[in-house]
Protein backbone atom coordinates (compact mmCIF):
# COMPACT_ATOMS: atom_id res chain seq x y z
CA UNK A 1 0.00 0.00 0.00
CA UNK A 2 0.87 3.67 -0.62
CA UNK A 3 0.49 6.75 1.05
CA UNK A 4 -1.80 7.34 -2.11
CA UNK A 5 -4.33 4.66 -0.94
CA UNK A 6 -4.77 6.04 2.28
CA UNK A 7 -8.44 7.02 3.76
CA UNK A 8 -8.37 10.16 5.84
CA UNK A 9 -7.93 9.47 9.67
CA UNK A 10 -5.66 6.45 8.23
CA UNK A 11 -2.61 5.70 10.21
CA UNK A 12 0.80 3.79 8.56
CA UNK A 13 4.14 3.42 9.05
CA UNK A 14 6.45 4.26 6.24
CA UNK A 15 8.32 1.06 4.65
CA UNK A 16 10.46 2.24 1.87
CA UNK A 17 10.67 5.01 -0.54
CA UNK A 18 10.69 3.58 -4.37
CA UNK A 19 11.56 5.40 -7.51
CA UNK A 20 14.16 5.36 -9.92
CA UNK A 21 14.10 9.20 -9.50
CA UNK A 22 17.10 9.69 -7.30
CA UNK A 23 15.65 13.41 -6.90
CA UNK A 24 12.51 12.64 -6.05
CA UNK A 25 14.05 10.60 -3.82
CA UNK A 26 15.46 12.75 -1.66
CA UNK A 27 13.06 15.30 -1.91
CA UNK A 28 10.57 12.95 -0.01
CA UNK A 29 13.61 11.81 2.44
CA UNK A 30 14.71 15.34 3.05
CA UNK A 31 10.50 15.95 4.22
CA UNK A 32 11.05 13.71 6.64
CA UNK A 33 9.48 10.84 5.29
CA UNK A 34 11.92 7.71 5.99
CA UNK A 35 11.39 4.54 7.30
CA UNK A 36 9.68 3.85 10.26
CA UNK A 37 8.15 6.87 10.76
CA UNK A 38 4.21 6.90 11.44
CA UNK A 39 2.10 8.79 8.90
CA UNK A 40 -1.28 9.93 9.44
CA UNK A 41 -3.49 11.01 6.30
CA UNK A 42 -5.75 14.40 6.96
CA UNK A 43 -7.16 15.03 3.54
CA UNK A 44 -7.23 15.11 0.16
CA UNK A 45 -7.73 18.17 -1.93
CA UNK A 46 -11.54 18.54 -3.72
CA UNK A 47 -9.87 17.52 -6.89
CA UNK A 48 -7.82 14.80 -5.51
CA UNK A 49 -3.78 16.51 -5.36
CA UNK A 50 -2.63 17.33 -3.09
CA UNK A 51 -3.16 14.94 -0.18
CA UNK A 52 -2.14 16.73 3.38
CA UNK A 53 -0.33 14.08 5.60
CA UNK A 54 0.75 14.73 9.35
CA UNK A 55 4.19 13.20 10.57
CA UNK A 56 6.58 14.20 12.79
CA UNK A 57 4.16 16.90 14.21
CA UNK A 58 4.03 18.76 11.53
CA UNK A 59 1.25 18.42 7.85
CA UNK A 60 3.04 18.61 4.75
CA UNK A 61 0.87 18.78 1.28
CA UNK A 62 2.45 16.06 -0.97
CA UNK A 63 1.38 15.76 -4.94
CA UNK A 64 -0.09 12.36 -6.23
CA UNK A 65 3.20 11.49 -7.88
CA UNK A 66 4.92 11.98 -4.74
CA UNK A 67 2.39 9.67 -2.17
CA UNK A 68 2.64 6.67 -5.10
CA UNK A 69 6.47 6.14 -4.35
CA UNK A 70 5.74 5.98 -0.32
CA UNK A 71 5.10 2.43 0.79
CA UNK A 72 3.26 2.56 4.06
CA UNK A 73 2.23 -0.58 6.01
Amino acid sequence: MTVLDMKPGQKAAVVSVSTKDELLKRRILDMGITPGVEVTMIKEAPLGDPLEVMLRGYQLSLRKNEARQIEVQ
